[in-house]
């Protein structure tokens, strides 16, 4: 029979060779998940966080602001983030105009107006805005028609479905802003007022006519 000192020595004998067993395999594993990683077989939590993270949606746009002269109407495109739908794209892309250009133009609305509502109806869409867009409005015949059709101009070319643009001032129905451009009706988008310089039904206007939209 196996003295006592026998079978402690057998015992951690026994203990050793678990121990060692277990540190093989801890290594094993240690170094199959090293190479795994640096052959792209399993990709980290923190790159797995990096990879899931989206860049955020965009909205590519085309502002209608005045050249440097208040003369003219010139095209700007900017990126917004986009936008769920067309009320809130609507709000979205009139908000961007008042902010002004990221350029030397000139903003065609005063950078105090604030958008009321959005409403649709068809082929229209119905803008109300705050007393500021009157108030605060420099005047003259030409900026005010470059304030009309720089918004109509820019709602039409970015959303083409919408031909026309109600102008209301804090909920209300105006003739005009200033006296100059007829906002009774909607107004529909007009290119002309952009390159080359206008001048009203002057040697320049190639019409040689009233725009349309000035009051009578």
């Amino acid at each position: 029979m196996a003295s006592g000192k026998q079978r402690q020595t057998e015992k951690s004998n026994q203990t050793l060779i678990w121990a060692l067993g277990v540190v093989t395999l801890l290594a094993v594993i240690g170094a199959a998940a090293f190479w795994a990683g640096k052959a792209g077989w399993f990709t980290p939590a923190s790159r797995v966080a990096e990879v899931s993270v989206e860049a955020p949606l965009v909205r590519e746009i085309i502002l209608y602001f005045a050249d440097s002269q208040g003369e003219f109407l010139i095209a700007e495109q900017r990126e917004i983030a986009d936008c769920p739908d067309n009320e809130q794209c609507v709000r979205a892309v009139v908000e961007a105009l008042i902010k002004g250009a990221h350029t030397d133009l000139i903003p065609v609305l005063p950078p105090q107006t604030r958008v009321l509502g959005v409403v649709f109806e068809d082929e229209t869409v119905t803008v109300d805005f705050s007393r500021d867009l009157v108030t605060r409005h420099p005047g003259g015949s030409v900026s005010e028609l470059l304030t009309v059709y720089g918004l109509a101009n820019t709602l039409a070319v970015n959303f083409p479905h919408l031909r026309q643009v109600r102008i209301l001032i804090a909920g209300q129905a105006v003739e005009s802003l200033k006296g100059h451009v007829d906002l009774r009706a909607p107004v529909p988008a007009d290119f002309r007022y952009g390159r080359p310089p206008l001048r009203i039904g002057g040697a320049d206007d190639p019409s040689g006519a009233s725009p349309q939209g000035r009051m009578p």
